[in-house]
């Protein structure tokens, strides 16, 4: 059979359902068996392997949940707090089951045999079960990414994730317009305003919270990403150069260093004095002397790493609560959205897009170039020429 054949028939057999009895468990994660699998611990460990060399946990956790693998795995479950109950985990995904791990591990395929027709059969099923192109697009990067290290340290001999992507649709020359909301600063006034007039009640920590709102909707507002804001420590904010900066920890464990604005400045001074006044905090160290456990910028009360979900939630409440001045855009608020915003309005106001890229941790160019399309205005396009060209069929001489 010719190598074409033997991708038909590949494909042909991954669409149809499995001539075997089904397995009780097909996940990575189910005790001991991995289906397809004859030694799991061996590659789970070659798995984590790859992640571990990520600094970022949220990273980690992205990638993990990406690949249908475990959170656990990567990110053990702290222990309860005493008297407090934290929220259940959100259910996962509607595309969670057709991750890449699990996808193979229902197919009782070895990650480390899959081939190019594998992968594009995976393809096809996200297709089928309406993943979005850019879905689809950051699942195969994922993946390209994983095999791109098994192939470094010698368990594969090719990354079978190397598919031609514009056959397939998910060509990275051209990209979507952006889903995200585009937010004026108009409406990151209107989000900080609100922040400041949260309603908490009447307990003896509600100012506290207020203080913390405003503080995380500022920090927002520098264009760090949501991972980045709860994985701030108090030590990260120092002075260089004679300005107040905080060091931030980005993708592929690079640090940046991000500029202090005066309302982040306020924000900040507010929510840690506050928070330093009720737990009785002592002032911070003084230079040159050994620092104490390092504590989280933005905290819970009792003093916890706050968690993605805890801050995303935050932010709709402030959003719903800003009334009128975000009317048609409140329930499509998000962490990124702000992010967004700094990108497009800095881009706006002239400022040097490499100062940009810098700003929000961009690894290219190319990806803040791609928030340009959030400048195009009513005087940017060629609508009303065509418009008046239909209305009055004589072209002007």
């Amino acid at each position: 059979m010719s190598d074409a054949g033997d991708r038909l028939a590949v494909l042909e057999a991954l669409a149809a359902p499995p001539a075997v009895p089904a397995v009780p468990d097909a996940r990575p994660d189910a005790g001991a068996a991995w289906p397809g699998v004859d030694d799991p611990e061996a590659l789970r460990a070659q798995l984590l392997d790859w992640l571990s060399q990520y600094a970022n946990p949220g990273t980690r956790r992205t990638y993990a949940y990406a690949l249908g693998l475990p959170v656990e795995w990567v990110d053990p479950p702290r222990a309860p707090t005493p008297g407090r109950a934290r929220p259940p985990a959100a259910a996962p995904g509607p595309l969670h089951d057709l991750a890449w791990l699990r996808w193979c591990a229902r197919h009782a395929l070895d990650p480390r045999a899959a081939t190019t027709a594998h992968v594009t059969g995976w393809l096809h099923a996200l297709d089928a079960a309406g993943a979005r192109r850019r879905t689809r697009q950051r699942m195969l990067s994922t993946v390209a990414a994983l095999y791109g290290h098994l192939v470094e340290v010698g368990v594969v001999a090719a990354n079978p994730a190397a598919v031609n992507r514009s056959r397939l649709g998910l060509s990275t020359g051209a990209r979507d317009a952006s889903p995200t909301v585009r937010l004026t600063a108009e409406h990151l006034r209107a989000l900080l305003d609100a922040a400041a007039g949260l309603d908490h009640g009447r307990g003896g920590h509600a100012a506290l919270y207020r203080h913390r709102a405003v503080a995380v909707v500022a920090l927002l507002t520098l264009g760090l990403r949501i991972s980045e804001v709860v994985g701030l420590d108090r030590a990260d904010l120092y002075r260089s150069g004679g300005e107040e900066v905080l060091r931030v920890l980005g993708k592929g464990g690079l640090h940046r260093e991000v500029y202090l604005t005066e309302p982040v400045r306020r924000a900040l001074r507010a929510y840690l004095t506050e928070r330093d006044h009720l737990g009785g905090d002592a002032v911070p160290v003084p230079r040159g002397r050994a620092a104490g456990p390092r504590s989280p910028m933005i905290a819970t009360r009792t003093g916890g790493r706050c968690a993605r979900a805890d801050l995303y939630s935050l932010l709709r409440r402030i959003a719903t609560a800003a009334g009128p001045a975000l009317d048609g855009v409140a329930d499509r608020v998000h962490p990124h959205a702000l992010r967004h915003a700094y990108v497009t309005i800095a881009l706006e106001r002239g400022a040097p897009i490499q100062h940009v890229q810098a700003d929000v941790g961009h690894a290219s160019i190319a990806t803040t170039q791609h928030y340009d399309r959030a400048r195009r205005s009513r005087t940017s396009t060629a609508a009303d020429l065509v418009a008046d060209a239909l209305t009055d069929p004589a072209p002007p001489r």
